[in-house]
């Protein structure tokens, strides 16, 4: 636990060292400033996952009982099923998007 909290306070303060964005178990892409709104990966081992981030675009949403435009990204998860399962996937982009539509607990 203390390895992993000098991790995270390193990464919110920008000090990461290469060792620590080495051989990555995830890889996150974005293709959204291409104009590319949906993002399917294909993963390359050892890696286990890909998140894909798309643009952002204006769409009808509805909240509280109200209709309005909002700006929403597409955000999709490719996952190796020998490491994971989908319940574990949706949990993982359950708490990305929990964390980007509340960004000032990313690094807290």
């Amino acid at each position: 636990m203390t390895a992993l909290k000098d991790l995270v306070s390193r990464a919110c303060t920008g000090r990461l060292r290469g060792s620590d964005v080495s051989g990555a178990t995830i890889t996150v892409t974005n293709l959204g400033d291409q104009g590319v709104e949906s993002v399917f990966g294909v993963i390359h081992p050892p890696q286990v996952a890909l998140v894909g981030f798309g643009r952002v675009v204006h769409r009808p949403w509805a909240a509280d009982g109200l209709l309005g435009v909002r700006p929403v990204v597409t955000a999709t998860l490719s996952a190796d099923h020998r490491a994971t399962d989908g319940v574990v996937g949706a949990r993982y982009l359950a708490a990305v998007t929990r964390l980007l539509q509340n960004p000032e607990h990313l690094c807290t």
